[in-house]
């Protein structure tokens, strides 16, 4: 089986995203309007990020010098630097392990689910009546920039293996199929307690919270938000039980124009990489919260409780997702290489 590895301009463009970053970082640190951390942040609370006490004095010169670093081991791996390949990739993993889950917080989860209400509600008005503005100010945007510049940083690192061999029991078909079998389950079934909650709240039922709070949620209109939240994550449920299932790998008749036809892995894999990452670091912030804030009031359990299991189901979502592309990979009935 032949896992098939990013080019190499996945290090050119994780070069030039470091760059772009750096620059931002001097431009901040030269005093510059935007700085998205620390007490700057309209979203600010305790233990909410680790970068919660940055200033643009202190932090803007880091990222300036990490950027410029970044900008060289991206465009080294780029040009398929062969010396110094493990100083690359001690520098590449960590950015990328940084960037997609230690940095970001629960906040890219929540604008990545809500895209769609928030095409809706720049034409109908926010219920509530809030402002669309403060759902998606500039430092939410901003830990997209930084997922996105994490997940470059783990294709150049992917990059920078191409031509090494990839060993180990975990890459045969079979015992992937196996364990990923437990991986799908536990991915799938985490979610339904944060689900069942916000069904709850949105029929009346104040499950998990105070009777004060779910009329809070009631009068704003955000009972709909969780409603609509927990049929993402329903529907997030079904997706993953696909990554074991046949329709998983061939289009189901229902779906008459591509019926029949192979599933392309990348459909599956590229969207379930990316959301194990988000409630990974998401699942992580919680816990910062609560251990930073003491958030544990058992009156109001729905609103944290099953947000701690988040680490443990996007850690399992990965796995899922792994298995999966090494049983579609064998299909092809190649050889397992980097």
């Amino acid at each position: 089986m032949t896992i098939k590895l990013p080019g190499r301009w996945a290090g050119h463009a994780a070069a030039l995203w470091s760059l772009t970053y750096g620059l931002l970082g001097l431009y901040w640190a030269l005093g510059g309007a935007g700085f998205p951390f620390g007490r700057h942040d309209p979203d600010w609370e305790p233990g909410a990020s680790l970068l919660g006490e940055a200033t643009p004095e202190a932090a803007g010169p880091v990222i300036a010098v990490l950027g410029l670093a970044g900008a060289a081991a991206g465009l080294a791996i780029g040009l398929g630097a062969r010396r110094g390949r493990t100083a690359l990739l001690a520098f590449a993993w960590p950015a990328a392990l940084a960037l997609t889950v230690v940095l970001p917080d629960m906040r890219v989860l929540m604008v990545v689910a809500y895209a769609p209400l928030l095409l809706v509600w720049a034409f109908t008005g926010v219920p509530g009546g809030q402002p669309l503005g403060e759902l998606v100010p500039w430092s939410r945007i901003n830990l997209l920039v930084l997922l996105l510049g994490g997940l470059l940083w783990g294709l150049a690192a992917l990059s920078a293996l191409r031509g090494r061999a990839v060993r180990g029991r975990w890459a045969d078909p079979e015992r992937a199929r196996r364990w990923g079998r437990w991986a799908v389950v536990v991915a799938a079934a985490i979610p339904a307690c944060y689900d069942v909650s916000r069904l709850a709240w949105a029929a009346g039922i104040p499950l998990g919270v105070t009777e004060e709070f779910w009329r809070f949620l009631d009068e704003s209109g955000l009972r709909w938000g969780g409603l609509f939240l927990s049929a993402m994550g329903i529907g997030g449920a079904v997706l993953t039980l696909g990554l074991v299932q046949r329709w998983g790998e061939v289009f189901p008749r229902w779906m008459w124009f591509v019926a029949g036809r192979r599933v392309p892995p990348m459909l599956a894999v590229v969207p379930a990489s990316i959301v194990s990452l988000m409630v990974l670091s998401a699942g992580l912030a919680y816990w910062r919260l609560v251990l930073v804030r003491d958030l544990a009031d058992w009156s109001m359990w729905a609103t944290w409780l099953p947000s701690l299991t988040w680490p443990v189901w996007g850690v399992a979502l990965g796995a899922a997702t792994v298995a999966y592309y090494v049983r579609r990979s064998a299909e092809a009935g190649t050889r397992v290489e980097a």
